[in-house]
């Protein structure tokens, strides 16, 4: 009998080892390579660093990464807008929004990336929910700029994200302030404000994973963090 289930053990399992084992190697030989192409193209000595290297990283992930080939419309519509306006000045903005208890103290944290230069932006409220602390983030993000600007906006709420992306939010507007079930849309005074911002700059939309060793996105978190700490 323990034969007999060592054998069913190595026929089933055997395999997904195997597949796990190629997949982890893929990405291992293919990061390593796009981490080091994405650094040189920083390291020329041409404009707007941030915003090349991490276009360098997008094209090559659309070309190496199977599961990124679902995001190539939106990456090819951002491009575009990066080539309609070619005079306008691209900004990499990162954030994010934490709170302790939904509701309770938040906060949020901002960085602003351009042309080799960084500004970290952190504030916080007592009482208040994650999802306003996510959208709070990107406003003082974007409040910011003083010029209309090309912005790559980089989140890891799909909450802010899809809304943006999907014209939810428009909708929500349109409709006032009704979502298609008839329920009330949350927070209309943050996406009144943010919908007015992304009317004055060209926002291209990018979600990332939380906690996924991006170092941009762990700087937001930790302010965030650090700033509802202050309110407990």
């Amino acid at each position: 009998i323990i034969d007999i289930i060592i054998d069913i053990a190595i026929k089933i399992y055997l395999p997904i080892f195997i597949v796990s084992l190629v997949i982890l190697l893929f990405y291992i030989i293919t990061y390593v390579p796009i981490q080091f192409i994405a650094w040189i193209a920083w390291l020329l000595p041409l404009p707007r660093r941030e915003a090349r290297k991490e276009y360098v990283i997008d094209f090559l992930c659309d070309v190496v990464y199977p599961w990124y080939w679902n995001n190539l419309p939106r990456r090819w519509r951002n491009r575009q807008n990066r080539k309609r306006n070619p005079n306008m000045k691209t900004v990499t903005l990162y954030t994010d929004g934490a709170c302790s208890g939904n509701p309770g103290p938040g906060g949020w944290g901002v960085v602003l990336l351009y042309d080799g230069h960084e500004k970290q932006l952190s504030g916080g409220e007592k009482n208040t929910t994650n999802n306003r602390m996510e959208l709070t983030a990107v406003i003082k993000g974007l409040e910011a700029l003083k010029e209309p600007c090309i912005v790559e906006l980089y989140s890891d709420s799909k909450y802010v994200i899809d809304a943006l992306e999907k014209g939810w939010a428009k909708g929500w507007k349109a409709r006032g302030w009704v979502k298609s079930d008839k329920k009330p849309a949350m927070n209309p005074d943050l996406w009144e404000r943010l919908l007015e911002l992304c009317g004055k700059h060209v926002v291209n939309l990018h979600w990332v994973k939380g906690h996924s060793n991006n170092p941009f996105n762990e700087r937001c978190d930790l302010l965030a963090v650090g700033e509802w700490m202050k309110l407990r």
